[in-house]
């Protein structure tokens, strides 16, 4: 009796399907079953496909959850493995105000509506950084880890600059725009090492 259920079921969409076999209109691949949203971006939880776009303003508060989140562990390494006392001061700064950042990051995507939550997955450059550090002694430690704190604060600032301009979400763009600051001052900091 289920097997006669199923085929009524399926006969209007195999008769939809016959009738536009020639169009590529489709969103949704019927013999396959093959979706153009990716698996990665659907809503499974409660049983339907829902893509989930990501919002600028989630975008800006995982980039930057991700940067602290960077300059945290590499401030770590640069506290044991850094040569000179003045790299290891900086990166204990580095720890601290990182840390200080991702909890007003957090304060700040709160205020949101609805709230924004940072995830701070580093990316790829961020890993191959961080393993440069691990892998790094002595001098080429030191050596290493000043470029990756100027190149990593010059991008995290002018992202800042950005959203603080341009961003959707008004309590993050006060982050972007205080921040910007500190970032600016740990950048003329690095530099002048």
């Amino acid at each position: 009796m289920h097997i006669k259920t199923m085929a009524l079921g399926l006969a209007p969409v195999l008769a939809l399907a016959a009738c536009s076999s020639n169009e590529t209109t489709s969103t949704t691949n019927l013999t396959t079953m093959e979706s153009p949203v990716p698996m990665e971006n659907m809503d499974m939880g409660n049983g339907t496909m829902a893509a989930m776009p990501v919002s600028a303003g989630q975008a800006f508060a995982d980039m930057a959850g991700a940067s602290d989140w960077y300059e945290v562990e590499a401030g770590k390494l640069a506290q044991e493995k850094a040569t000179s006392q003045a790299l290891k001061d900086f990166g204990a700064m580095m720890v601290k105000g990182h840390t200080e950042s991702t909890e007003k990051l957090k304060a700040a995507g709160a205020k949101a509506s609805p709230a924004i939550t940072p995830n701070p997955a580093l990316n790829a450059e961020q890993e191959a950084n961080l393993a440069v550090l691990r892998d790094a002694t002595g001098a080429a430690f030191d050596t290493a880890y000043k470029a990756q704190q100027v190149a990593a604060h010059e991008k995290a600032l002018a992202a800042m600059k950005d959203y603080a301009a341009n961003g959707d979400v008004p309590a993050l763009k006060t982050f972007a725009a205080e921040t910007s600051k500190v970032v600016q001052m740990h950048l003329d900091r690095i530099k002048g090492m």
